[in-house]
């Protein structure tokens, strides 16, 4: 079944992170335990049916350390004939998994999590090698996405059906939660651990199997992940990784044997994917771009609201779907921005191994070019510059895409630097002369990922919990994602689809429902009845 084309990436039945990559397990690390010029580069493999699989796909595409432009490993555009042995091996997979006793499944889960805190640090270096974020920063990525695993430990209450006895004379029925199939996932660079974390325990904990493609600019904690779930106990093909650009993106959309997809990353290929898996027949929930706005009262707390406000405008270098994008001041800004540039310049701009690094660099040169071109659109528009962080240099790592924060000021709505998602360690400030006009302001821009508050005022709290248009709204809570508890609701053009990621509203997207009505009696016939039945007593 798993034969040619397919090659073993070794001899073992794991495949094993670069040597170069192992030696970083520890957070003493210096810039000099990065991959070296000279080694050997690894190829990432695929993983199918179990196994890592080499490529036999002859292009490839270079995995690079932000932070010193060095070259991690090299991810192959996953052949077609790979990728349907993928989707072939979760389609094999799926009618034992599907019947394994929902307590077993729950189990893996149970196992997963331990595995994952064992081998949190493990993780966290990984990340911060290839997608730059601090430590500190790329631990959280891990943690996130292992409240989720742990949400999905609880799958045997959260799957539950409903039943009603009695529905008409002799007649129960009841519902049942069933798992759709063989389900993708497509993610993004930004949260290499936690996205991937928000889409297969839940899929597979709910039983379905599951084929999920990495990011190609940060693959290595999908595929650490992978181990851990083969140590957990994951039976060979529930969880399968094909790497790849868009001809893998598409291939997933076209697949017949694909039942659901999730998405996150931009709203170009996110659009893309809605239409085009949607126009398949599939199930999509996809979680796209956003620009998430802060309110700030002239009564609002000022050192809560200036730190919440540098920490989630700044903080992963801007490169969150949920970051603080844009600051809304309600009676003039100029008493705050002394304190935010303060508090912003005090940040420490360096790479994400260094000792009290505050802000890593941003995943490429392409993304740095995109954010210093933007912040400068906003300076010829008329945008005031209070701090700008595009010339950031930073000792020893010359070559690394590095952007340090930087805060523009008498930000209006026709601005190309408001109307894009800059995604890079950029705040803007703008105007408004009450609560009323912030609001518009809010709720007029397309996106609706995320909007806060910040307020002594529980009246003007109110107002604005009511009346804003986003799916997440945060009081005196500069990034007000919920836990796994609920789900992530993001709205407006920030989501397509209509079920969100985890939480109830999760199993809901990974499962489908079946009603069962039954008839158990020992009554008299009463002959054949060509009327539709009711509950009636005839």
């Amino acid at each position: 079944m798993l034969q040619s084309p397919l090659r073993r990436a070794s001899t073992l039945r794991t495949w094993r992170y670069p040597a170069s990559l192992h030696r970083l397990s520890c957070f003493s690390a210096s810039p000099q335990a990065y991959p070296l010029h000279g080694n050997p580069i690894s190829r990432v493999p695929n993983f199918i049916g179990g196994q890592f699989l080499e490529s036999r796909s002859e292009s490839s595409i270079d995995v690079i350390n932000p932070a010193t432009q060095e070259i991690v490993s090299r991810v192959p555009l996953t052949t077609n004939e790979e990728f349907k042995a993928a989707v072939g091996a979760a389609k094999s997979a799926f009618p034992k998994w599907r019947n394994t006793p929902i307590t077993a499944r729950q189990r893996v889960m149970f196992k997963l999590q331990e595995l994952i805190r064992r081998d949190m640090d493990k993780l966290a270096l990984n990340i911060t090698t290839e997608q730059g974020k601090t430590l500190k920063d790329a631990q959280g990525d891990v943690f996130r996405g292992l409240e989720v695993v742990e949400h999905a430990c609880g799958m045997g209450t959260l799957q539950m059906g409903e039943y009603v006895s009695n529905v008409s004379h002799g007649i129960d029925t009841y519902s049942i939660r069933e798992p759709l199939g063989v389900c993708a996932g497509i993610c993004p660079f930004n949260f290499p651990a936690m996205i991937p974390l928000w889409m297969f325990p839940v899929a597979v904990t709910c039983g379905n199997t599951f084929v999920l493609k990495p990011s190609e600019k940060d693959p290595g904690a999908s595929m650490l992940l992978a181990e851990l779930a083969m140590e957990a106990g994951l039976p060979d093909g529930v969880l399968n990784i094909v790497h790849g650009a868009n001809d893998t993106v598409n291939n997933i959309c076209d697949d017949e044997d694909i039942r659901a997809v999730s998405f996150v990353g931009s709203n170009t290929a996110g659009m893309h994917i809605y239409s085009r898996a949607a126009a398949k027949g599939k199930r999509v929930q996809s979680n796209m771009g956003a620009k998430n706005h802060a309110i700030i009262m002239p009564d609002a707390s000022p050192d809560a609201t200036i730190n919440a406000l540098v920490a989630a405008g700044f903080g992963a270098a801007g490169q969150r779907c949920m970051a603080l994008s844009t600051a809304v001041f309600v009676g003039g800004s100029k008493s705050w921005e002394d304190e935010i540039i303060k508090r912003a310049s005090a940040l420490k701009v360096n790479a994400g191994v260094e000792p009290e690094t505050d802000l890593g660099p941003v995943i490429s040169r392409q993304a740095k070019d995109r954010i210093c071109r933007l912040v400068q659109s906003g300076i010829d528009s008329g945008a005031r510059v209070v701090l700008d962080g595009r010339n950031i240099v930073v000792p020893g790592y010359k070559d690394g895409n590095f952007v340090g924060p930087t805060l523009l000021a008498d930000v209006s709505s026709d601005m190309e630097c408001y109307k894009e998602e800059i995604f890079g360690p950029v705040l803007l400030s703008m105007q408004a002369d009450s609560l009323e006009d912030a609001i518009d302001i809010v709720n007029r821009n397309k996106y609706g990922n995320g909007a806060s508050i910040f307020t002594t005022s529980g009246v003007s709290a109110r107002k604005f919990q009511s009346e804003i248009e986003a799916g997440q709204v945060g009081i005196n809570v500069p990034i007000p994602v919920p836990l796994p508890f609920f789900s992530f609701t993001g709205s407006k053009a920030s989501f397509a689809g209509d079920l969100n990621f985890y939480g109830k509203a999760g199993v809901q997207f990974f499962t489908q429902i079946k009603t069962v009505t039954q008839q158990w009696k020992d009554l008299p016939s009463q002959g054949v009845s060509l009327a539709m039945p009711t509950s009636q007593k005839s």
